[in-house]
């Protein structure tokens, strides 16, 4: 009868904390919705219009004058579902991507369709699943992908032309990336137009000898299937990429050479304004960057070279910025050591530093060709303003007014900008300013959401930081319950990321799931560790070499701080991260000695063996020359220390993760087995990194639902 008595007093517990996940988080979810945006900015090419994407509609606008805007699509709207869109050169015709088939985090098959004489005629219809479509500069083609294989379709004739033939799944692709560049080096589409547009420069990846990654799927089927793509692990073999040039006149093609390595990265490729070939190139352990470019005549030169004694930060398309036919901006940071701008000539090299000091810029927004945009943290590492400043590194001005997070769209010649402003108390504001800064009108306030805010008074982020044992500064943030009073201990979730280069603790507005924790009386904190980013590069290579040493370093050290507070119950103290924050959560569970009540590992990476090649090999070296920086880290290699009389740990993971593969929970299941350890694991079949396509909410129901449950 007791046995009774306490099963029945259990299940009665679990289902007032699951029904208590579900309201809660719905009430975030709906306040989060209420965060208003404006989406898919386009300037136009005068400068003095931009474009945006709303409820399926195509609205052109002025940036100086308040309209409704004006429907660039024909009347009756189409049916169409607008995935994404492009306005041709000539501004007379717009590419519609038409839906979504999702191929990974960024790539997806679509259906295209071109808006033009006031009607909508489907495209690329022979295509079976043609994707990463843009115009030619002069308009009159369009460049896709489709099935590993480049194509061009003429918009007069409506004829295709396919530039590449041997395209093929798991072996041969030309025009698009594979896995490992979409997921690290941002980019799917890789060909660019030449300026006179009868040129096409491509990429061939050969992922032949590339290992092949089998991920099952079950959807719901009788029989399950193993979906197979080609995934490069720490240490293994990388597509051997080449760079290609294909004549659109004479239909001649012409491989570049990039250097004897085929062991490197060419993660960009275009041309200068003059119309000459270049590219990125990045040896394997990435510390060594050159941009190169190609002469008529078959010579090239190195116009940019950049070398660092660990790696050299990410490269991207704001890596290097052409204000003119001669000149261009480079950002790096080797050089002082923090994030700056210098500008270069193709022709003499070096001409100057353009910003200078203890902060980083993290953005280039344009140049007119006389100065230059950027974001920078100039007044805090978790802050963004945007600035402007000649390319000499004169008369810097700062634009925009707010202490808080900036993020900006610019108009073509910089006439005009539109800001999405937002701080720690204030929801997202997007504004139209002039190029002096000052603002023209606003489009978006979040009025509803920050009356409802105040009315209720929603608990904000207070910053703050914490200096450990060993002397270091972190920055953090915590939340408090409405009603906070020192004299109560109350039970605190510590959230992190904690990746290089990374930022969690920003003076930005947002809200998510552990927020419904702090309105059941929870405390919220978040610190950001050695090893992240907008601290200058010796903060944030700290950690290179040895990932998972010194940030759970700094995370028990943030427990110790919190534990000694006379407002917190050190008995009560949980940890969460979602894949780099689900290997240190499991770190911290198992090195922690019990001061973790409580932690939740999301899609962890268990051992940096598991992971690919360009990620895990920029911080870590190959395991071929760091085997210890793999292994003595890895939480697969210390099970044995989970103290399960004192911590509850879950693991949670979707099969169909092709980023961090179920595997890395698997083999962490496994090692917790052999060390007799107990632990919970929720699994999501068929879901990705980020829980898609059908699970978002369901996780943040469970995470709630356990942490009150366990915590």
């Amino acid at each position: 009868m007791k046995k009774k008595i306490l099963t029945f007093s259990t299940a009665a517990l679990l289902g007032v904390a699951s029904a208590a996940a579900q309201t809660e988080y719905a009430e975030i979810a709906r306040l989060g919705a209420m965060n208003e945006s404006v989406y898919g900015i386009r300037s136009m090419a005068d400068g003095e219009h931009y474009t945006t994407l709303r409820n399926n509609d195509i609205r052109r606008f002025r940036y100086d004058t308040e309209s409704a805007g004006e429907s660039l699509l024909p009347s009756p709207t189409p049916n169409l579902v607008i995935s994404d869109y492009l306005l041709s050169p000539d501004e007379q015709s717009i590419l519609i991507a038409s839906g979504r088939n999702p191929i990974y985090r960024r790539s997806y098959t679509t259906s295209y369709s071109l808006v033009r004489n006031n009607g909508v005629e489907p495209i690329l219809r022979d295509a079976e699943a043609p994707r990463d479509a843009s115009f030619s500069p002069d308009g009159r083609l369009i460049a896709y992908s489709d099935r590993n294989d480049l194509y061009v379709y003429d918009i007069e004739s409506g004829r295709t032309r396919r530039i590449t033939d041997d395209g093929a799944w798991n072996e041969i692709i030309n025009g698009t990336t594979d896995w490992v560049y979409e997921e690290e080096f941002t980019v799917t589409k890789a060909y660019a137009f030449s300026p006179d547009s009868r040129k096409i420069a491509f990429l061939r990846f050969d992922e032949r000898e590339v290992p092949l990654m089998e991920m099952m799927r079950f959807d719901a089927k009788l029989y399950n299937h193993a979906y197979s793509f080609k995934y490069p692990k720490a240490g293994d073999r990388n597509s051997i990429v080449e760079l290609w040039i294909a004549d659109l006149t004479t239909g001649e093609k012409s491989r570049i050479d990039t250097g004897s390595e085929t062991d490197q990265y060419i993660p960009r490729i275009g041309w200068t304004p003059d119309g000459r070939p270049w590219y990125y190139r990045l040896n394997r352990r990435q510390n060594v960057f050159e941009m190169i470019v190609c002469e008529p005549h078959g010579g090239q030169r190195t116009v940019y070279e950049e070398r660092a004694q660990q790696y050299v930060e990410r490269v991207d398309d704001k890596t290097v910025t052409f204000v003119d036919k001669d000149r261009f901006l480079v950002r790096q940071e080797t050089l002082t050591g923090y994030m700056h701008l210098y500008l270069y000539s193709l022709r003499r090299g070096l001409l100057g530093q353009v910003t200078k000091g203890e902060w980083e810029v993290t953005d280039v927004v344009g140049s007119d060709g006389k100065r230059v945009w950027y974001l920078s943290t100039e007044t805090s590492p978790l802050r963004r303003n945007l600035y402007s400043i000649r390319l000499d590194g004169k008369e810097k001005q700062r634009l925009t007014p707010g202490e808080g997070y900036y993020s900006v769209a610019p108009s073509r010649g910089m006439k005009y900008f539109i800001t999405t402003f937002s701080n720690a108390t204030t929801p997202n504001v997007v504004s139209i300013c002039d190029a002096e800064g000052t603002t023209i009108r606003t489009l978006a306030d979040s009025r509803a959401l920050r009356d409802e805010l105040a009315a209720t008074r929603r608990p904000v982020k207070e910053f703050f930081t914490i200096t450990t044992e060993r002397g270091d500064t972190l920055n953090a943030y915590i939340v408090k319950p409405r009603d906070f009073d020192p004299t109560h201990r109350y039970p605190v979730l510590m959230t992190q990321y904690s990746g290089p280069g990374s930022q969690s603790v920003a003076d930005r507005w947002s809200i998510d799931w552990e927020d419904a924790l702090v309105d059941k009386g929870y405390i919220v904190v978040c610190a950001d560790g050695r090893g992240t980013g907008f601290r200058g590069e010796k903060f944030k290579k700290m950690t290179y070499g040895r990932l998972g040493a010194l940030e759970i370093e700094d995370q028990l050290s943030t427990a110790r701080y919190l534990a000694e507070q006379p407002w917190v119950d050190s008995a009560r103290i949980g940890i969460y991260g979602w894949s780099y924050g689900g290997f240190m959560a499991l770190g911290c569970a198992l090195k922690g000695n019990g001061l973790f009540r409580m932690a939740i590992a999301v899609a962890p990476v268990t051992s940096w063996r598991y992971y690919d090649t360009i990620y895990t090999e920029i911080y870590n070296n190959l395991p071929q020359y760091n085997a210890d920086g793999y292994d003595k880290n890895s939480p697969i290699n210390f099970a044995r220390m989970l103290d399960d009389s004192r911590t509850r740990l879950l693991m949670i993971h979707g099969t169909a993760d092709d980023n961090v593969h179920f595997q890395n929970t698997i083999e962490m299941a496994r090692a917790l087995n052999r060390a007799g350890k107990s632990y919970d694991m929720m699994i999501y079949p068929d879901q990705n990194h980020s829980m898609m396509p059908d699970d978002r909410v369901n996780i943040r129901r469970k995470m709630i639902e356990y942490t009150l449950q366990n915590l």
